[in-house]
C-alpha cells in the first residue's frame, strides 16, 4: 500500500491539534495552524509528520494517542518517517512538495498527555519538514518519498590523504 495522509491536524496553538479534511499549505506551514512557542515557529519546522503506526504502538503501551493528539500536523500511513534521512523530498499526489528538515525532539508539552510519554516516545516522535512547493493538502493523498542522492552527500574519501 502506498504511503498516504490519514489525518491533517491544526490548532490555534498547542495540543491537541484537531482534524480537518483539507488545508492550504503556505511557506510557514498549514494555514490556520499556530504555535504557542517561538522555538516551533521556524521554516525548518513548518510541518510535523508522524506515522499512525507509531501512535498505535504507543497506544498499545497504555497511551491514548489519536491523530493530532501528539501535536503532529500530518498523520501518515506506510511512510516510516523516522527512517527518512534529512533531505528526503516528499511529493504529495496533489502537488505539494516538502523536504524532511530535522528530527522532532520530545517537548515538555508531551508531559501534559502522560508523564512518561516524552521518554517512551524517543525515536518515535516524527520528523519536521520545510515547504518547498505550496498548495492544498487533502486526507487520502498519496506520498512519494524521494531520498537524497548519495552523490550530493558523498561519504568521505578515506584514500584521498594516502600517497599513491
Amino acid at each position: 500500500m502506498l504511503p498516504r495522509i490519514i489525518s491533517i491536524n491544526i490548532s490555534k496553538g498547542g495540543i491537541p491539534k484537531l482534524p480537518v479534511s483539507s488545508v492550504r499549505l503556505i511557506a510557514s506551514g498549514l494555514e490556520g495552524d499556530g504555535h504557542n512557542h517561538a522555538k516551533h515557529n521556524s521554516p525548518l519546522q513548518a510541518v510535523c509528520l508522524q506515522d499512525i503506526e507509531k501512535l498505535i504502538d504507543l497506544s498499545r503501551n497504555g497511551y491514548s494517542l489519536s491523530p493530532g493528539k501528539a501535536g503532529e500536523n500530518l498523520t501518515v500511513e506506510n511512510l516510516r518517517v523516522n527512517n527518512l534521512p534529512v533531505g528526503t523530498m516528499l511529493q504529495f499526489s496533489g502537488g505539494v512538495l516538502l523536504e524532511i528538515s530535522k528530527v522532532r525532539k520530545p517537548c515538555y508539552v508531551m508531559d501534559a498527555i502522560a508523564v512518561r510519554l516524552k521518554e517512551d516516545a524517543i525515536g518515535r516522535h516524527g520528523m519536521y519538514a520545510k515547504v518547498i512547493k505550496e498548495g492544498f493538502l487533502s486526507v487520502g493523498e498519496t506520498i512519494e518519498a524521494i531520498r537524497p542522492d548519495p552523490v550530493d552527500n558523498p561519504a568521505p574519501d578515506l584514500c584521498a590523504s594516502q600517497p599513491s
